[in-house]
């Protein structure tokens, strides 16, 4: 007697591949420093892919903190981060410290090698790219920020815009998952802040923008979070957010004098 044919799946209509997972999944983020100082309260974050979402609140809010628990700088109490699907945890680190690209505040914390191009470099050299993939790595980034005809120059000769830019390069080099910027405002004059801001608008990497700098989140983010004494207060269109004065001085924020929200 012969065998039963196998048999056949048959197709589920409209089914299609699944759905990419988010660049950031926080669930339930808990996190105490060891002097006993409650810094983040059950944070739960989603961000999808290509979005640009501003991180705002006062200081001491938990920005920083939430901040390093994406590349595993801290370790949860409680909860769990995921960045494009893979968990940040063990032997997943290195993989995760490629995916989520932080560009610091201060330039002089990624720019310390005699040229632009060889401190572009570092990050994929480190990560196992090499030879040709590598200067390609390296000028696909310095032409992403407009500084593709400044790889052999010091860092050091270059304004603060560009070196902000210099520092931007460095990170995108290693082709991250999800760019966290830290204040990249700061300090910087109306021309830098333009440039760079037009630099972060072509972009199309998924973005997390930690800022005081109410304008310059309208400008690059449509989506901003509020996080106040370890919690998330907010989640919205950044324009209604910007829009509420009561939330913006329960949470020590405030607009420039004479700033418009008009279109």
């Amino acid at each position: 007697m012969s065998a039963a044919p196998e048999p056949v799946p048959v197709p589920v209509s409209g089914a299609g591949p699944a759905a990419p997972p988010p660049s950031l999944d926080v669930r339930g983020l808990a996190f105490a420093y060891p002097d006993g100082h409650q810094a983040l309260y059950g944070i739960d974050l989603r961000i999808e892919r290509g979005e640009r979402v501003a991180l705002l609140g006062p200081n001491g809010a938990g920005k920083t903190t939430l901040v390093l628990h994406l590349n595993g700088i801290l370790t949860p109490g409680h909860g769990t981060v995921v960045v494009g699907g893979l968990p940040v945890a063990g032997r997943h680190l290195r993989e995760i410290r490629r995916r989520v690209g932080i560009v610091f505040q201060d330039p002089d914390d990624q720019l310390f090698l005699p040229t632009v191009a060889e401190d572009v470099a570092f990050g994929p050299a480190n990560f196992g790219v090499a030879g040709e993939a590598l200067q390609a790595r390296v000028h696909a980034a310095l032409a992403a920020v407009g500084m593709a005809e400044h790889g052999d120059r010091s860092p050091l000769h270059l304004s603060g815009g560009q070196r902000r830019r210099v520092a931007l390069a460095t990170v995108l080099a290693c082709e991250p998952e999800i760019l966290v910027l830290d204040e990249p405002s700061s300090n910087l004059d109306p021309v830098a802040r333009r440039e760079l801001a037009e630099v972060l608008l072509g972009l199309d990497t998924t973005m997390l923008m930690v800022t005081h700098d109410l304008p310059y989140a309208l400008q690059l983010c449509p989506r901003s979070v509020v996080l106040d004494d370890g919690v998330v207060v907010a989640d919205g269109p950044t324009r209604e957010l910007l829009s509420d004065p009561e939330l913006l001085g329960r949470h020590r924020l405030e607009l420039p004098y004479g700033f418009s929200l008009s279109p």
